[in-house]
């Protein structure tokens, strides 16, 4: 029996601006997305028979239909149906080490993982933009946590134009363990109270994706102007997120207050992180933190950014 293990890396939001609501119940983004070296680990094993089964290190994943994982397989043996019928479903085993609901794709880079599993073990061929094409159905990070890196993404996150690496760069991430943020009542919220700004006038939208594409952010990235980046760092979703969870917003604070390069909310949150030279200085900031917030609920990490997506071991 073929088996692969892979390694499924998180991403953190550079920047994240909203634009305007589309028909289809999304919202229409620009935003630069990167990886980092915290990861989940995945065996993907095939047994012969015509099932998915899919276990968990962590007990509150899911493992059924409503995890975006078993939905990736689902996908492919739909997809594929005479590859399934030939090689048979696979046992998926998630080790997971990126927090649970924190804003940084872990469900997604999970589903991406095994989609690439999947092409493996069945053979297909296919190549990155088009296993990116399938992840579109499942998320909007899916794409993205296929490749990895660091991108500008547009549309709903789907559309992806790769910019350059940040691998030098450390990076310290707090997140309270039993604290969730619903992505689609930030938006939601962020509708409610600031839909009034949207543009929808094509031209408009364009040179709103054309100014971050040719702003200071991406000129820093390509430079690797580190005080730069930490400076530029933005996130609409801030503005509804950090007002209603108190604790995101103590942790921000303190973040900031600690050093680094810059502090910012990733994606909808809970987790806030803080760019950093160094791994010493890194550790310095996560030390502090901790003395600051002694709930043992808060938990820190330290990782580094990346330059990759899905790793074949």
């Amino acid at each position: 029996m073929q088996s692969y293990t892979l390694i499924a890396p998180a991403k953190i939001n550079l920047y994240l601006e909203i634009i305007h609501d589309r028909p289809d119940g999304y919202h229409e983004l620009v935003m630069i997305l990167q990886s980092i070296d915290l990861a989940d680990r995945l065996e993907i094993r095939s047994h012969g028979t015509q099932d998915f089964r899919l276990t968990c290190s962590h007990p509150q994943v899911p493992t059924n239909e409503t995890n975006l994982a078993y939905r990736a397989a689902q996908l492919m043996k739909l997809e594929f149906s005479e590859a399934f019928a030939n090689y048979g479903g696979v046992d998926i085993t998630i080790n997971k080490r990126i927090p649970v609901a924190a804003g940084l794709a872990g469900g997604s880079t999970n589903a991406a993982a095994v989609l690439v599993g999947l092409n493996l073990i069945w053979e297909l061929g296919l190549t990155i933009p088009q296993l990116q094409r399938l992840g579109e159905k499942l998320g909007s990070d899916v794409p993205f946590c296929i490749a990895g890196g660091t991108v500008v993404a547009t549309g709903r996150g789907e559309k992806l134009v790769p910019i350059g690496d940040l691998d030098s760069l450390w990076v310290v991430l707090g997140k309270y363990q039993s604290l969730a943020v619903s992505t689609s009542r930030a938006y939601q919220t962020y509708w409610q109270q600031f839909s009034h700004e949207y543009v929808s006038d094509r031209a408009v939208v364009n040179s709103r994706i054309f100014r971050v594409y040719s702003g200071p952010l991406v000129q820093a990235i390509s430079q690797k102007n580190s005080q730069k980046i930490g400076q530029l760092l933005h996130n609409d979703l801030e503005k509804v997120v950090l007002p209603e969870y108190s604790q995101v917003m103590k942790l921000k604070k303190i973040l900031q207050q600690t050093g680094g390069l810059g502090t910012m909310m990733s994606g909808s949150g809970p987790t806030i992180f803080t760019l950093c030279q160094s791994q010493q200085e890194a550790e310095n900031i996560k030390y502090q933190a901790r003395q600051a917030i002694c709930d043992p609920n808060l938990e820190l990490l330290i990782t580094k950014l990346s330059s990759r997506g899905i790793q074949i071991i």
